[in-house]
């Protein structure tokens, strides 16, 4: 394997243990926040993060994260550059990051985001994370945060958090 290949490797091994500060059960891979990991021509090693929203309040920590991350493995020089020429869409998430945030109890987005945006109207039926009931009513169409809506399971009766399709 090619030295090259190696460190880019490493790269994406120390980013899959980057958490996401508000849902730390998901990476910023399984987020899809990372879209890029090259060498530029003065073998500085270049993370492109694009943040969930243009004014994400964690960028700055999630960019001394990766930095410090990549640091302590030696994977040095880093930059790493917010890029904000796409806009973040929950169709870059990863399945896998899907189904952690089910485990975690917050419904994960169904569809992709052009056809359950948040400019189309929330129904009820989402289906419920901890007891899968699809007997389930929005209770209000943000959360904890903008990109969440609340449901509560008319079966278990437990409330619960949907995460938008964006």
């Amino acid at each position: 394997m090619n030295l090259i290949r190696q460190v880019t490797d490493e790269c994406w091994d120390v980013l899959a243990r980057i958490s996401d500060p508000e849902i730390p059960v998901l990476s910023v891979l399984d987020l899809g926040m990372i879209r890029g990991v090259e060498l530029n021509a003065q073998d500085e090693i270049v993370v492109r993060l694009t943040p969930t929203y243009s004014g994400c309040p964690a960028t700055d920590v999630l960019t001394a994260e990766i930095t410090q991350a990549f640091q302590h493995k030696g994977l040095v020089p880093v930059q790493v550059m917010v890029d904000l020429s796409e806009v973040w869409t929950t169709d870059w998430m990863s399945e896998s990051g899907k189904q952690k945030l089910q485990q975690y109890g917050i419904a994960p987005p169904k569809g992709e985001s052009h056809s359950c945006g948040t400019h189309v109207a929330l129904t009820d039926g989402i289906e419920c994370p901890h007891c899968r009931s699809a007997q389930t009513k929005l209770l209000s169409e943000f959360s904890s945060t903008a990109c969440k809506a609340l449901y509560k399971c008319q079966d278990c009766l437990e409330p619960f958090d949907y995460f938008k399709c964006i």
